[in-house]
């Protein structure tokens, strides 16, 4: 541990309420990296539910897979680590939820563009045609037109 950390730890230590040492002391209390990690891991839960504004189509589905498998995997090891860490447990819960629900976002933006037999991951990693754009034809008189 860092000299500046065991300091500040020092000088708190005796300023804490009775009723907070419970919180303080556990061995996931807020003097711990058991805590702070999950919770800036928020973070990650406040931006994938500022993406369900933005578009389907310009969802990364890479990256909503990684969400997914993160929260899943990590939810699961939460509580079989000691001590069991509900603050990890919940973060990785709301992360996997909110991958599992941007990928429900893209599957159902993509299939219906996709062919129909297609199996699930073919439709995720299916990249839509781009649309066509029409193309504006003028005449002479419109683009230089005559005086006279």
């Amino acid at each position: 541990m860092s000299v500046a950390y065991r300091r500040m730890i020092s000088f708190l230590d005796p300023r804490i309420p009775n009723m907070m040492r419970p919180i303080w002391e556990h061995p996931a209390g807020l003097k711990t990296v058991h805590f702070w990690a999950p919770t800036f891991k928020w973070g990650l839960v406040i931006a994938g539910i500022a993406d369900l504004a933005r578009p389907a189509e310009k969802l990364s589905d890479f990256q909503s897979t990684a969400l997914a498998a993160t929260g899943t995997i990590w939810s699961r090891y939460s509580l079989v680590i000691t001590p069991k860490n509900w603050n990890l447990f919940s973060v990785n819960i709301f992360v996997g939820s909110v991958g599992y629900a941007q990928l429900y976002r893209i599957y159902s933006y993509k299939k219906p563009l996709a062919p129909p037999d297609a199996y699930f991951w073919q439709v995720l990693r299916f990249v839509p045609p781009p649309a066509e754009k029409e193309v504006e034809t003028a005449t002479i008189e419109e683009v230089a037109p005559v005086s006279g």
